[in-house]
């Protein structure tokens, strides 16, 4: 089955309007996730509205409250929405455009494709998906979605346009509060030579499939064990490491030296005790249990 646009308008640059078709990019449908059960019927739980002093109420009888103060509200109603609406017009006008790597991905949100609509298109649509390639620029243009006005970025992608929705600068935060206190350091130039070469040694062209989501990989294997009717294999955390000498540790890695001994007195610290492998916990346990009827029998 074709896919669905979830926005169908015109991409326009000055006189120049093409039709054009708009895609969600990304999609959650595959990520795994978990619905609320009671604990005994296992019937899935309805969410109701309900307020403090009334107890449950009727969804209709909910209105919109915007909370200037603490516990303060003033409310909103559809007249005062409609009043603010900005007309959708269904087109995305080009206001301008920038230079591809002038916009921080700090303020890159949504992402989806856009196409041309209908093959009366496909020649505009071509004209400006290359120039804008050759040119290496992004078009920065605005959108209505859902009843609100977005910043979008617009830019070539294989054969089609790839749309960016951009976060409202007031949503990202600066960055004083979080590195503010941290020492402008000057690196010793001989371990900065040696992390610069360990960067060297691992890299490869980036392919997302090579960096699984360990975690959704590991509840897709429980949830399958559980529906065998087997209890699933709990995976115990790796041990950390001795703690050793940054430069011991960057030649180490790049194979010019062994990691430095750890000092005598961590050496003589006892090792934690190791964790039973799941075979050896089970003979354990069964090992346990047989003691008690042994004894039995030789009274």
């Amino acid at each position: 089955m074709a896919p669905r646009a979830s926005w169908k308008g015109y991409i326009k640059l000055s006189l120049v309007s093409c039709p054009v078709k708009m895609y969600p990019a990304t999609s959650a449908s595959e990520r795994i996730a978990f619905n609320q059960l009671h604990k005994d019927t296992h019937n899935r739980i309805n969410m109701k509205p309900v307020d403090p002093e009334l107890g449950l109420v009727e969804r209709s009888d909910l209105v919109k409250g915007y909370e200037y103060e603490d516990k303060q509200y003033i409310i909103i109603d559809e007249s005062d929405l409609d009043a603010v609406r900005i007309e959708s017009n269904h087109t995305m006008n080009i206001e301008a455009f920038v230079d591809e790597d002038e916009v921080d991905v700090i303020y890159q949100d949504a992402p989806y494709y856009l196409a041309p609509d209908g093959a009366m298109a496909e020649e505009t649509f071509a004209v400006l998906r290359e120039a804008m390639r050759q040119s290496g620029k992004l078009a920065i243009a605005r959108l209505v979605l859902t009843n609100r006005e977005r910043v979008i970025t617009i830019g070539a992608r294989e054969n089609g346009m790839f749309v960016t929705v951009l976060r409202n600068p007031s949503e990202v935060r600066g960055t004083a509060e979080y590195f503010g206190n941290i020492p402008a350091l000057k690196p010793d130039p001989e371990m900065l030579e040696l992390a610069e070469k360990l960067i060297e040694q691992k890299v490869k062209p980036f392919d997302p499939k090579q960096f699984e989501d360990r975690y959704e990989v590991a509840l897709m294997a429980m949830i399958r064990e559980k529906l065998k009717g087997h209890k699933p294999i709990i995976a115990a955390a790796p041990e950390r490491g001795n703690v050793i000498n940054l430069m011991d540790a960057l030649k180490a890695s790049l194979g010019q030296a062994k990691p430095a001994a750890p000092s005598k007195a961590k050496a003589e610290t006892p090792a934690p005790a190791k964790k039973p492998s799941l075979k050896e916990a089970v003979a354990a346990s069964k090992a346990a249990a047989a003691k008690p009827a042994a004894a039995k029998k030789k009274a």
